[in-house]
């Protein structure tokens, strides 16, 4: 029996393991980076192990240290989580040479599956190894690790060796390997997948399908189970190939296997080795939970013959700390509050007050809900997440409740190409034009008891915010009934609760305020200075960093005096282990250039001008 487990990982899924080892009775050990050193997942474990550095290739990458971390806090077994060393066969090795129970597959069934080269040779496919204009479009791929990580679509020859270079370069920072490799896109493909979970003596259970079409950057936004619209036959053909696909490794332990599915044919993409974000859905409709029957396996406990019965509809929604409608740009800040209203599972790796920094994923939380029919489960995860309280930088919860209220997904006629379609109207500002108003009238709560409605009796007072990319003024005034304002009738006013009647509808605004940053409801405001600072003034053609980072390269040709196209990349950076391509904001000469490679920036910094010819 393991007594005690260390999580080769960080954030959501570490306290996600840790959560399900406290219910079993299991201690637990997490590693930390430094930039983890106060995360929730070194806060909650029994014991914490440091890796010193920040960057994932310096410590959540280093299987060693991870190994020698499990030992020296006497740990029985190793639990990978999912990315990093998850599906790192050589990990694993290092793992059971130690001594320690491995939670996961054999590293031989790791190796034949983890590589996406070989895992498509063993079912009989093979990529592309010369790519003609035929091929296209066509997608490069990561042979190692997932979450859309080291992935590009190529639609002109052109374009491949500049997609080959940085998927490469994203792929090694991300895991550690930059193998990659060229096949088929499928243009209009559902992505479709099975959950299995095999024992030690040949037992597999096709746990149902998942649908996971929706996605961002090929890193999955929207995941649901079962997959809607699939016939029987389809689905009886994918749990098939799944369980063969398993068979074929002599697999233990939980893994997916991932399908497109166009025309109603299956077209296979890949075995996961490991478990996948996604996993709370198939929990919830199967009523298991599956980090706990991995560790029953690893532990030598057989599967019943027969996997237990699906129960209604579940659906999982990603919160990101991002702006969606900036190409996803990741976001930075303090996480003030995160709360979700009672029925829904709330998954996270942030607890109220913690940093989100620049390291890794941007991904806050994951939201589920389930409920005996689909349209009952999309109605209550929308509601929910239009309900909770979420204060911190930008993120795609307004995306998220206009996805799950799309006519496309509801009808569940998307795929992949889904968010190429709908980004531009799904992200179209709608914020609530009275918050700045409420904003304002819980700013100046109580003012009016020092008499400044005595002084200035008809001169309105004046504020302004920043709201959705727009600068909004808004006037109000102090007088002897209270606060006034035109159009609106104040009900009440306080720091925290603003109560408006307009048209003869009462609405109430939560106002909550950090520093210069505002949350009325579920709209985000800056509170904009008087009289702004002349000295952040930029010349304009002026190129600014979007978020904090790391230059990884700088153009080819990209040198002052270049003439430069508007929408020409000039330089990329990493962050939040994704590359994030920076490009000229007007056509004409690069007047200057200040980034390099390697350089660590912050949001706002110079890095060129771009002037008129």
């Amino acid at each position: 029996m393991i007594a005690s487990l260390l999580v080769a990982n960080r954030g959501e899924i570490a306290c996600r393991v840790f959560r399900t080892c406290r219910e079993l009775g299991i201690r637990t050990v997490a590693v930390h980076s430094d930039a983890d050193r106060n995360a929730l997942h070194a806060r909650v474990a029994d014991a914490t192990v440091r890796l010193p550095g920040a960057a994932p290739a310096d410590t959540y990458l280093r299987g060693d240290l991870v190994v020698k971390a499990a030992v020296a806090a006497g740990a029985d077994a190793v639990h990978p989580g999912y990315g990093f060393l998850s599906e790192n066969a050589d990990f694993a090795r290092a793992v059971l040479d130690a001594g320690l129970v491995w939670i996961g597959p054999p590293p031989e069934a790791i190796e034949a599956m983890a590589s996406k080269t070989r895992a498509k040779e063993l079912m009989g496919l093979a990529p592309l190894h010369e790519v003609t204009e035929a091929d296209l479009p066509v997608l490069v791929k990561a042979a190692a690790g997932g979450g859309g990580r080291g992935m590009r679509i190529v639609r002109r020859l052109e374009d491949l060796d500049s997609a080959l270079q940085s998927a490469r370069a994203e792929a090694a920072s991300a895991f550690g390997d930059g193998e990659v490799f060229v096949e088929p896109y499928l243009e209009g493909g559902r992505h479709v997948e099975v959950q299995i979970l095999a024992d030690t003596l040949g037992t597999v259970w096709p746990l149902g399908t998942r649908d996971c079409s929706l996605q961002r950057r090929h890193q999955k936004v929207i995941e649901e189970a079962p997959a809607p619209g699939l016939s029987e036959e389809l689905t009886r053909e994918l749990h098939a190939l799944a369980v063969r696909a398993a068979r074929a490794v002599h697999y233990v332990g939980a893994g997916t296997v991932e399908f497109l599915v166009a025309d109603g044919k299956a077209h296979f993409l890949e075995m996961n080795t490991r478990l996948q974000v996604e996993h709370p859905v198939t929990e919830a409709v199967f009523g298991i939970d599956l980090v706990a029957q991995q560790i029953r396996v690893a532990e030598g406990e057989p599967l019943e013959e027969d996997p237990p019965r699906a129960r209604g509809h579940a659906v999982e929604a990603r919160l990101y700390a991002e702006d969606p409608a900036t190409d996803w740009t990741p976001q930075t800040g303090t996480l003030h509050r995160l709360t979700v209203p009672e029925g829904v599972r709330l998954d996270t790796g942030y607890e109220d007050g913690d940093p989100i920094g620049v390291h890794y994923d941007p991904m806050l939380a994951k939201i589920v809900a389930h409920a005996p029919t689909r349209p009952e489960v999309l109605r209550k995860l929308a509601s929910a997440l239009e309900r909770a309280t979420l204060h911190g930088p930008p993120t795609n919860r307004d995306l998220l409740v206009r996805s799950l209220r799309h006519p496309e997904f509801i009808t569940a006629r998307m795929d992949t190409g889904f968010y190429d379609r709908h980004l531009a109207d799904l992200t179209k500002p709608s914020p609530d034009p009275h918050a700045p108003l409420a904003a304002a009238l819980a700013d100046a709560h109580g003012r009016s008891r020092f008499g400044a409605w005595r002084n200035v009796p008809s001169q309105p007072q004046t504020k302004h915010y920043a709201m959705a990319g727009e600068e909004h003024e808004v006037r109000y005034r102090h007088t002897r009934a209270g606060l006034e304002a035109d159009g609106v009738r104040v009900v009440h006013a306080d720091a925290r609760l603003v109560v408006l009647e307009v048209d003869g509808v009462q609405r109430r605004f939560e106002v909550a305020r950090y520093g210069d940053e505002l949350h009325v409801n579920a709209t985000r405001l800056t509170a904009l200075p008087r009289f702004p600072d002349p000295t952040t003034q930029h010349a304009p053609g002026s190129l600014l960093a979007p978020m904090p980072g790391t230059v990884v390269r700088v153009a080819e040709g990209a040198v002052v005096g270049a003439t430069v196209q508007a929408g020409e990349p000039l330089l990329w950076l990493e962050a939040m282990k994704m590359e994030h391509k920076v490009v000229a904001p007007r056509t004409g000469t690069l007047a200057a250039l200040q980034a390099v490679p390697g350089q660590q920036v912050t949001v706002g910094l110079l890095l060129a001008v771009v002037r008129d010819t």
